[in-house]
């Protein structure tokens, strides 16, 4: 059986949902399901359980799912 699908571990779910909140697509306060909008359908369901996975729920922020982010702009 080919496995065509793309292997979303939780590192990848959160540099995708980095790039979307850095490019102003989603906001830190929204769920971790507004990511949804921009994974493939047929792919989504790899996310959710990865996510299952991790604990975290869909309904959890977006915030929670990055974690502690480094700026750039805060190194002196």
């Amino acid at each position: 059986m080919l496995n065509t699908s793309v292997k979303y571990d939780i590192e990848v779910i959160k540099e995708e949902a980095r790039e979307l909140v850095k490019k102003g697509l989603v906001q830190r306060q929204q769920p971790i399901y507004a990511l949804s909008q921009y994974i493939p359908e047929r792919d989504w369901v790899y996310v959710e359980l990865e996510l299952e996975k991790n604990e975290f729920l869909l309904r959890d922020r977006i915030i929670d799912l990055l974690g502690r982010e480094d700026w750039s702009e805060d190194c002196s």
